[in-house]
């Protein structure tokens, strides 16, 4: 059953698999993310951010269009959390990542809509907060200013990413009656220790690229860069 049942079980959660209750927390939990987000993004982020923001969203969502296979005859893909992060910082990523999951559920039907609030918690707040603090915390202590810093702390807060949005995944699962918690984390947690490794993989290369050609686009700018292109696109 176990086997069976692990290809359905996904981060985008269709219609029907969580109950009202889960479904209204959810959905509370994002509106009040995507409220604070815009105003922090309106009050302190510099009009340089905002191509950047189209670009980034325009690359994470064709990335999400390319599945890679993984044993057990289902697929993993991107989700991009800590790329967005990383880039943009937790609040223009999380916008950013807010509106790749809205045209993902509207046009493609990858997620449901009334479970549109839970992918967005799950997916927003521990995909981009979880994995642009994570990575942050490790490429300071490893070395800001190294690209190996750099890889170690996109790897680890990718792959780690995926599999908490996993297990807070199966948790809304279980609370709504669809699945038995065990199993559900079990299968859950089984199948994205192994999409966090794509996840980790694609980041690192995606973010490697950027900072040997333009490191004064991320947000936590490398202190190398020449003083104009060093600036955060954010102020402090």
């Amino acid at each position: 059953m176990q086997w069976m049942i692990q290809p359905q079980l996904a981060l985008h959660i269709p219609d029907g698999f969580l109950n009202l209750p889960v479904i209204a927390v959810s959905w509370l939990v994002s509106i009040g993310l995507i409220a604070l987000a815009l105003n922090k993004v309106q009050a302190d982020y510099q009009e340089r951010a905002v191509p950047l923001m189209g670009v980034c969203g325009a690359f994470i969502f064709a990335a999400q269009m390319i599945n890679f296979p993984i044993p057990g005859g289902s697929s993993g893909h991107l989700l991009g959390g800590t790329l967005a992060g990383a880039l943009l910082g937790p609040w223009a990523g999380t916008l950013v990542m807010v509106a790749v999951f809205i045209v993902q559920a509207v046009l493609f039907q990858d997620g449901g809509l009334t479970a549109l609030g839970a992918n967005i918690a799950n997916m927003g707040l521990i995909g981009t907060f979880g994995g642009y603090y994570l990575y942050r915390a490790i490429r300071f202590a490893v070395g800001r200013d190294s690209i190996r810093g750099l890889a170690i702390a996109a790897s680890i807060a990718a792959w780690t990413s995926v599999v908490v949005a996993a297990i807070v995944t199966a948790i809304q699962l279980a609370l709504s009656g669809t699945v038995p918690l065990q199993l559900a984390l079990t299968a859950m947690v089984s199948w994205h220790v192994i999409i966090g490794i794509g996840e980790a993989l694609i980041t690192v290369v995606a973010l490697m690229f950027v900072w040997r050609t333009r490191p004064d686009l991320f947000y936590d700018p490398p202190r190398k860069a020449t003083l104009d292109k060093s600036r955060p696109l954010s102020r402090y």
